[in-house]
């Protein structure tokens, strides 16, 4: 067996960030199911959050993460966040990382929710390439780093609670491979492609929290899942993203009437936090009869628009979409998985020598609405920490504890023949932006019903569809289980929140 001090599984912001820093401690192994670059990261189109403007704070910072979380944000947790977060800023411009900048300062630009411009940007609207490439660079530089592409983690090992390795499928030839390991670190991002409509990589598909609950890892908040308002919406063209940036900018939300809808909402109009708007956007949809709604952003300069968002400026133009003349079609999408592997505020799981970092992990910062942007500082703050309770030999993992997944009686269903697009389906239609028990049930049993028919596999998008599988059962329960309305998570038979569900649910593998 072949044994490294580090396996990192992931390779976006979360994996390469980590990776450069364990190399100080060890040798290291990244292991990645496709190339280093196929990652959500070079997605990140607004930027990365942190209170370094003139009139911001920690404080301020804490206070508007807080509000958007809807009273399940972890304050400790918070608290290091917005606190850590210059000195890990500091971090990605000593590896190279180009902000932009605004007469010799870096410029700072204005997201949802957010009382005031605090959004990092690099290239307008190209922030997590940049970063991406930046750290894929120096990795790949590292004579400290192993790379494996195409190498897909299809088990942790662990004995005793305490974690031995991992075993891999080479994805090319079919082969699997035990490695050995002192700790083993989550980083494989989320779960957008559940959903018929995402605004994800096709990696996304959920592998870390399904590794992790068959290793009798912790679970939580799996019923909180972010869509983003904002997705462009036209015949034929893939799922882009249409940032939150240019609502920050100026633009505005008009339905098919061409009425400015968003003040009908919520007194925040178009900056309201991203589940109001999701949710407002679905609601005119449906007054109108129609598929989306539209971003409009003409009255602002041309001039603007292309150097502060090229991306999506050249995207839309190359699809005969010119943004600044016309009115941008939009509807929601799946974006952000909010819960995840359970870590407590050093990115720890209950199990030793386990670790888990970015959109695969839950540090309880996002409670159950995330806050714009605040996604790329929580990896560069949680695993920097992962890094210093390591270099400090302390373990605080302790007992798991939570659900296990019931099992479903599926006799009486004929379920519809497995497959991505019928799995997608079923989620979007019935676990996705508005729920209620009926629908959830019925996900719920047909999930059960295509776990029950999976077949031993050796191939990668075998193992993908059984951990989107899985993934997709721990959400629709965890629905299921809060008889309430929180953040992302909408019940129409429960419309309000509860005092009484203040609280997380945990799942964990007996």
């Amino acid at each position: 067996m072949k044994k490294y001090d580090f396996v990192i599984i992931g390779s976006g912001i979360a994996g390469l960030y980590t990776a450069l820093l364990a190399q100080q401690m060890g040798s290291v192994l990244i292991l990645t199911k496709g190339d280093i670059d196929e990652c959500n990261t070079k997605l990140a189109q607004g930027g990365i959050a942190a209170p370094i403007g003139r009139d911001d704070s920690p404080e301020l910072h804490f206070q508007d993460t807080l509000a958007a979380g809807a009273g399940l944000c972890d304050p400790e947790a918070l608290r290091i966040l917005v606190e850590e977060a210059t000195d890990r800023i500091h971090d990605l411009i000593q590896f190279g990382v180009p902000f932009d900048t605004l007469n010799g300062e870096i410029a700072l630009a204005r997201e949802a929710a957010h009382s005031v411009s605090r959004i990092l940007h690099a290239g307008g609207d190209a922030t997590g390439e940049h970063i991406e490439v930046t750290l894929s660079n120096a990795a790949r530089s590292s004579k400290r780093i192993t790379i494996l592409e195409n190498c897909l983690a299809t088990e942790i090992l662990v004995q005793g609670g305490a974690v031995q390795g991992v075993v891999a499928l080479d994805c090319r030839s079919g082969s699997a491979e035990e490695l050995g390991c002192r700790f083993v670190i989550l980083a494989t991002g989320g779960a957008g492609r559940l959903f018929k409509f995402n605004t994800n990589t096709e990696v996304a598909t959920g592998d870390g929290v399904a590794l992790a609950y068959n290793g009798g890892a912790e679970i939580t908040d799996m019923e909180f899942f972010q869509f983003h308002p904002t997705a462009l919406r036209l015949p034929g063209v893939p799922v882009f993203l249409i940032s939150e940036a240019v609502r920050g900018e100026g633009g505005v939300l008009r339905n098919a009437s061409g009425h400015r809808f968003m003040p009908d909402y919520s007194p925040d109009g178009d900056l309201a936090p991203r589940d109001i708007v999701a949710r407002s956007i679905l609601t005119e949809m449906k007054k109108s009869n129609t598929d989306r709604v539209f971003l409009d952003v003409t009255h602002l300069p041309a001039r603007t628009l292309s150097a502060r968002f090229p991306h999506i400026y050249r995207f839309c133009l190359d699809h005969n979409l010119d943004i600044t003349t016309s009115l941008i079609p939009i509807a929601p999408a799946a974006h952000y998985m909010i819960g995840g592997v359970k870590t407590n505020s050093w990115g720890e799981t209950n199990i030793s020598g386990l670790f888990a970092c970015g959109e695969t992990a839950c540090t309880g910062v996002h409670g159950a609405n995330r806050l714009a942007s605040n996604s790329l500082l929580e990896v560069l703050v949680f695993s920097k920490r992962i890094m210093e309770r390591i270099e400090t030999g302390i373990s605080t993992a302790g007992r798991g504890d939570g659900l296990s997944l019931e099992e479903r009686d599926t006799s009486a269903i004929s379920p519809p023949p497995l497959g991505l697009t019928a799995l997608q389906s079923l989620l979007w239609n019935k676990v996705g932006m508005v729920r209620c028990k009926q629908e959830l049930e019925e996900a719920a049993t047909v999930l059960a019903a295509w776990e029950k028919s999976l077949k031993r596999t050796t191939d990668r998008p075998s193992y993908e569809l059984s951990n989107m599988i899985l993934v997709g059962r721990l959400m629709a329960e965890a629905a299921l289980i809060r008889e309430e309305s929180r953040g992302v998570h909408f019940r129409s038979d429960f419309p309000e929140p509860s005092p009484a569900w203040e609280r997380h649910i945990i799942f964990r593998r007996r």
